[in-house]
């Protein structure tokens, strides 16, 4: 059985379908925590908390800093909005109603409006200055990724295959472009990425995919992973890392295929390497950092598409995304730990315990500091100046 889909299900139930597979000989043993020599400590300026967080539950609900205040939510509806100084709340809505909210896609800010979307399938808009509902909108698929905003759309990317463009005023749909999902698929979606009028995401069939944002015309698709090995499992090849985009270049990165940077004018491939990861990765406009699907944290040129450094100490310990925070690499684990890596040797400068509930998302930058959200909705500010 894959490495990846083993450790999921031995850690969080986003893939509990698959539980039947799991046997002794497929026992996926945590790194234990690297000694670390902290060369910094970061002070905590205020903490605040979010409804229930998002539990272990598969939503990855990052905060976003936007018009001058951090905009967080929970997986059960309750989004607030927050002086970054203080951490005082400005409004507070809780989105549930008859039925759990489920909210799992978002948050994107645009428009003077937030964007939200949840398992339920639907879109929702919501007024920045008050937090009122302005539309919600049914769609096609659950929505666990990003939205993103552009050209007076929201464009959401749904567990059915579809991307699907929304006006930003009123919700009402402007297009649809739909893809193949196989059977069995890995629990997530890629968030698209847009430029220079087009519209970029991964797909379940192990495909990038581009389209035109103002008509919805598919213009090309780039394959990044080919389906291999005699299970469903093995032939896993989700493209769920959302699209980085550098100038002219686009990279991208799939589960049992590749991290492939692509010509955005022709769709062709530059160069490919084998990496194998399912979570966005982080760049510094010169490098790309990502995590694999064994939790290996590797830095790979985005020139030439050498690997840099590989850190491999922890390994399985369910890492998020990397994040860049003030010139450090970050990733959070599943127990809580933040790990910060120095970008140019991907050695450890620092390491610090945040909740026990442990992370799904990594930092969001602030003004004057960084902000972290646990699964238990623990909110803190914190500082490393």
């Amino acid at each position: 059985m894959n490495r990846f889909v083993k450790k999921v299900l031995l850690s969080i139930s986003v893939l509990g379908l698959l539980a039947g597979c799991s046997s002794e000989e497929d026992t996926v043993v945590m790194a234990p925590l690297p000694k670390v020599q902290s060369e910094f400590t970061p002070k905590s300026l205020w903490s605040s908390q979010i409804g229930d967080g998002v539990g272990q539950f598969f939503s990855k609900l990052s905060p976003v800093y936007a018009y001058d205040n951090l905009f967080v939510a929970s997986r059960d509806g309750v989004v607030k909005a927050l002086d970054p100084e203080t951490g005082n709340a400005v409004w507070e809505v809780d989105l549930q109603g008859d039925t759990t909210a489920r909210l799992s896609g978002g948050i994107a800010a645009a428009y003077q409006k937030l964007y939200l979307g949840s398992e339920n399938g639907e879109v929702i808009a919501l007024d920045v200055k008050t937090g009122e509902e302005v539309w919600r909108t049914k769609v096609n698929g659950e929505v666990l990724a990003n939205p993103v905003a552009d050209a007076s759309l929201i464009m959401v990317h749904t567990s059915q295959g579809t991307m699907v463009a929304l006006e930003q005023a009123s919700g009402e749909e402007r297009w649809t472009i739909s893809t193949d999902v196989p059977n069995l698929t890995l629990r997530g979606d890629s968030a698209p990425s847009t430029v220079s009028g087009g519209v970029f995401w991964g797909t379940a069939n192990g495909r990038l995919a581009a389209a035109i944002v103002e008509r919805g015309q598919l213009i090309w698709q780039q394959p990044v992973g080919t389906p291999k090995g005699a299970t469903e499992i093995d032939r896993l090849v989700d493209v769920d890392s959302s699209p980085i985009i550098l100038g002219g270049t686009l990279y991208t990165v799939g589960f049992n295929g590749q991290l492939i940077s692509i010509d955005l004018r022709s769709g062709n491939p530059i160069w490919k390497r084998n990496y194998s990861s399912a979570t966005d990765m982080a760049t510094d406009n010169r490098n790309l950092y990502l995590v694999t699907d064994k939790d290996h944290v590797v830095a790979v040129d985005a020139r030439s598409g050498t690997e840099l450094w590989e850190n491999d100490l922890l390994e399985n310990r369910l890492l998020t995304a990397p994040v860049i925070v003030d010139g450090y690499l970050v990733v959070g684990d599943s127990l809580g730990y933040l790990h910060w890596l120095d970008r140019q040797t991907g050695n450890f400068v620092s390491q610090q315990m945040t909740n026990d509930s442990g992370l799904s998302v990594g930092p969001t930058m602030v003004p004057g500091g960084f902000v972290t959200v646990n699964r238990d909705g623990e909110i803190k500010k914190l500082t490393i100046n």
